[in-house]
């Protein structure tokens, strides 16, 4: 690993500091790309105004009229948990502003497979909807929207994914309405808007046409800034690029929620995940509340999760926050025997290296009959970490007649384009793929189970030609050395109240340090007792086993630990750059 300290610009940190902001934080932001103190406003008057988001202010008017005509409006929702924030955000927000009739539909990861598909249109009209919404998807659904229209049913797309490539033959959707930050001609600045940001911006857009049609005033208008926990969490859970739309988006969430003002459903939620409310941060929406929403996706009913974030029962919310926290502990150990299983493949073929040589081939491709479809992005993740090289695992559809085909799941690494190299794939290879789609770090497919070989050498091919020895090299980008006297707790929770994600990542900090002593705790941990500036500090190495030399350089994030009363500052090590 190469620990990369990333540039701090002097002027913006002088700007910054000259403005008030705390020093470490002035230096934290600049390295960040933040110029100015106007920029960290995070007020909702900073938003990105909703007019400019290209189909707003159409679908507004398609709404009010339906409104209007109390037609029944029917979400069809995906199952990740920004698809189950999105569709809460849609059916909340509506019924706020005085939709009487609205349902939503969630496609079954294994029997529906992604997006608006024909039967799934056919089902929203057996439901008697007049109207279909699709929030987190629908950009692709080509078909299912023409299906739909031939079904009478008015329709508007909501989504954030980017439309599919020219070469697949695609034109968009012939929706009513399309609403995408990535459509062609939308001048809207925030191209990283999460499916539930842009279905927030949607109501936005629908309360401003309804006060125009004299429906209430500015001061009797319903609040849609009590949705803003749900837009947070959906936004930091789908990790896209927190730029400074999205920031302010969670932000403002985060605000909320640390204020009690949150839906009985995340209450429930923080409860079941051992986390609490008044203290949140984006990591609680990123690694405990995000996490116990997918679990329902990938091995369950979404429906369980949407209904959590739906129910205004503190009751029902709570005993659906366990239902969840219990489904997600069966995922982790789902996980858990893949990950394992995948390691041991994984070995296998760099054992197959040549002349002692064990690097990791170019591209990894990994399969095993006993694998669970709706886990293998997180294995796939988990591998391409390990071993930073773009990763696929596989597994055998549940799918009713389509045991023969196979669902791939691949995570990617800097440098090298997924869904790119699965559309080159394509090409050179007609007939392999079946279905594929995706973004550059993370992408999906569907194969015949005969055609594997085929594919995982292809993949390969394509990572040897675009990947270099610079890019296979593990890379961690860090904030350079910590003064000593930023060492203490108080900073600790200064830094833990910030919004970092995605795109704006958590300040992690590297330098030599001394390793005084060092052991194994829970067999998976490396608990560490180190000397900073020559002063002593606790660290822990999580997931992590190989003993440390006694000087190395680590790359560590801050955090607060607390024995008996006593809250001291601890470091999360990130990784270690070690010569050879």
């Amino acid at each position: 690993m190469k620990l990369i300290e990333r540039d701090i610009p002097p002027r913006a940190v002088w700007a910054l500091e000259q403005a008030g902001v705390h020093p470490l934080l002035a230096r934290l932001f600049a390295a960040r790309g933040v110029n100015g103190h106007d920029e960290l406003d995070d007020g909702l008057a900073r938003l990105l105004p909703p007019g400019s988001l290209k189909g707003a202010k159409e679908a507004a008017m398609l709404l009010a009229d339906a409104i209007a005509a109390d037609r029944r409006l029917c979400i069809v929702a995906d199952y990740d948990c920004d698809g189950a924030t999105a569709c809460a955000v849609a059916v909340r927000g509506l019924r706020l502003l005085g939709a009487k009739h609205v349902d939503y539909l969630v496609p079954d990861r294994v029997v529906d497979g992604y997006g608006l598909t024909p039967p799934i249109a056919r089902r929203v009209k057996e439901r008697g909807a007049d109207m279909l919404i699709t929030v987190d998807n629908g950009i692709a659904s080509v078909e299912g929207v023409a299906e739909a229209r031939a079904l009478g049913l008015k329709v508007l797309v909501t989504d954030h994914h980017l439309p599919a490539a020219p070469a697949a033959g695609s034109a968009l959707p012939n929706a009513d309405v399309i609403v995408n930050p990535n459509q062609p001609g939308c001048a809207f600045e925030s191209k990283s808007m999460a499916g539930v940001g842009v279905m927030f911006y949607v109501l936005l857009a629908l309360r401003a046409e309804l006060r125009h049609r004299g429906a209430f005033d500015a001061a009797t208008q319903p609040k849609l800034d009590a949705l803003l926990p749900l837009v947070a969490l959906g936004t930091v859970a789908d990790v896209v690029k927190l730029d400074a739309n999205n920031r302010r988006l969670v932000a403002q969430g985060l605000k909320r929620v640390r204020a009690g003002a949150l839906q009985p459903g995340l209450a429930a939620l923080f409860s079941a995940a051992g986390r609490q409310a008044r203290v949140a941060t984006t990591f609680d929406f990123g690694f405990a509340l995000g996490p116990r929403i997918n679990a329902a996706g990938r091995l369950s009913d979404m429906t369980l999760g949407i209904e959590c974030l739906l129910t205004d029962d503190a009751g029902r919310a709570d005993e659906l926050a366990r239902l969840l926290d219990g489904i997600n502990r069966e995922r982790r150990e789902i996980e858990g025997g893949m990950r394992d299983q995948a390691f041991v493949i994984a070995e296998t073929l760099l054992a197959e290296g040549i002349n002692g040589d064990f690097e990791p081939p170019p591209a990894l491709c990994v399969f095993d009959a006993g694998f669970h479809e709706g886990v293998v992005g997180i294995v796939a993740s988990r591998l391409k970490d390990r071993l930073h090289r773009p990763t696929f695992v596989f597994a055998a559809s549940g799918a009713p007649g389509k045991a023969h085909e196979l669902k791939g799941s691949g995570r990617s690494i800097p440098g090298f384009h997924l869904r790119d190299a699965l559309d080159l794939v394509a090409k050179r290879h007609p007939g392999v793929l079946l279905r594929f789609g995706g973004h550059a770090m993370a992408a999906g497919c569907t194969l015949d189970a005969e055609a594997l070989p085929v594919f995982e050498a292809a993949l390969s091919q394509v990572a040897r030609e675009w990947l270099d020895a610079a890019t296979l090299t593990r890379r961690l980008e860090t904030d350079g050395p910590l003064a000593p006297e930023y060492r203490r707790t108080d900073l600790v929770d200064t830094l833990h109240r910030e919004v970092w994600g995605q795109g704006f990542a958590a300040p992690t900090f590297s330098e030599e340090v001394e390793v005084v002593s060092q052991r194994l705790v829970g067999e998976k941990h490396l608990a560490l007792k180190l000397k900073h500036q020559g002063q002593p500090v606790d660290g822990i190495w999580f997931g992590h086993t190989d003993p440390l030399p006694a000087r190395v350089k680590l790359a560590f994030r801050l955090d607060a630990d607390e024995w008996q009363g006593v809250r001291r500052v601890r470091f999360l090590v990130e990784g270690a750059e070690i010569q050879d």
